[in-house]
């Protein structure tokens, strides 16, 4: 829908989602894997969240942190994908433009505070097998609170001007966003303006956040991997790789699809636009439905690991003080 504007042009109202612009036909065969997916993943969060609220044992910072990341996979999976299950169902592709960036604004912040949590689990991890007699006195609910402050208030910051920068730009010509998911570039491109300050100020704040972050957690997993492997027991070797190392997996999992979106959308019509929008998608789909799996399943073998290796570790130190 477009209103008249002045006596110049036209301003949209809304924008129409086209998915896939050659695969109509056949997009809603995709449903078949999102829904379920959409289902998974919103039982397996509520579930781990319900775990964590009523069994007392569970209530220690490193599973705040897990609460924590649970509640931002909730609110992305509601975000995006029954929106994207309405236009593959019943062909639903309008979306008001307040709906629009508001959509923009959650997705461009959610994901962010995602990869800071898991920058804060890969800090507690750290401590843990790095630092282990300093641990209670530095992982504390106090902590939690601190970093779950910096979570919101850095990348509330940091990605804010994102969505107020796309939705400043003059849309006289079309409505039509050729994407599954208001992203900042599908919805920007269709305007009349100039949307290079849009890529730049994308472009450096998705390195400086996710960039600094993945930088981060990667030295606490080698510095992780550095005292383990100068521990003589067996058993803090197996229990840290076991605990760090589903970890890490989804971490990598988490970086790798958003790497790979990144730059098949700056390869542009060398790579097929069905490939980035799909992977947008997914980006929003299956790390939610896996993190609360392999973190929910294990909820107290990560406990008793956690305990575990501590345990070990002090052993370790408080043998060598003595010799």
């Amino acid at each position: 829908m477009l209103s008249s504007l002045n006596n110049t042009g036209t301003q949209v109202m809304e924008f129409l989602m086209i998915c896939f612009p050659g695969m109509q036909d056949t997009q809603h065969w995709l449903s078949v894997i999102l829904a379920p997916l959409l289902v998974l993943a919103l039982g397996a969060n509520f579930v781990l969240l319900f775990t964590i609220h009523r069994d007392t044992s569970l209530h220690e910072p490193m599973f705040y942190l897990l609460a924590i990341l649970s509640v931002l996979d909730v609110i992305l999976c509601l975000t995006v994908i029954p929106k994207v299950l309405l236009i593959f169902w019943f062909n639903m592709k309008p979306i008001s433009f307040v709906g629009c960036f508001l959509q923009m604004f959650i997705m461009n912040t959610f994901l962010p505070m995602e990869s800071s949590t898991f920058l804060v689990m890969a800090y507690d991890h750290y401590v843990a097998i790095c630092h282990p007699l300093r641990y209670l006195s530095i992982i504390t609910e106090q902590f939690v609170i601190n970093a779950a402050i910096f979570i919101v208030f850095r990348n509330l910051l940091a990605t804010l001007p994102t969505p107020v920068l796309a939705a400043r730009l003059n849309y006289c010509a079309s409505n039509v966003v050729e994407n599954c998911i208001c992203a900042n570039i599908s919805v920007a491109n269709p305007s009349c303006g100039d949307i290079h300050l849009n890529k730049l100020y994308q472009f450096v704040s998705v390195w400086c956040l996710l960039g600094s972050d993945l930088v981060l957690i990667l030295l606490s997993y080698c510095f992780i991997l550095r005292v383990v492997m100068c521990q003589q027991s067996g058993g803090a070797v197996t229990k840290a790789l076991s605990t760090c190392g589903s970890h890490f997996i989804l971490i990598l999992f988490f970086y790798t699809l958003l790497l790979v979106f990144i730059f098949t959308n700056k390869a542009g019509k060398k790579i097929p636009s069905e490939v980035p929008i799909l992977l947008n998608v997914l980006h929003h789909r299956i790390p939610p439905a896996l993190n609360p799996i392999v973190y929910g399943v294990r909820t107290q073998e990560i406990k008793r690991d956690h305990q575990t290796i501590q345990a070990l570790v002090l052993r370790h130190i408080s043998t060598r003080r003595t010799f």
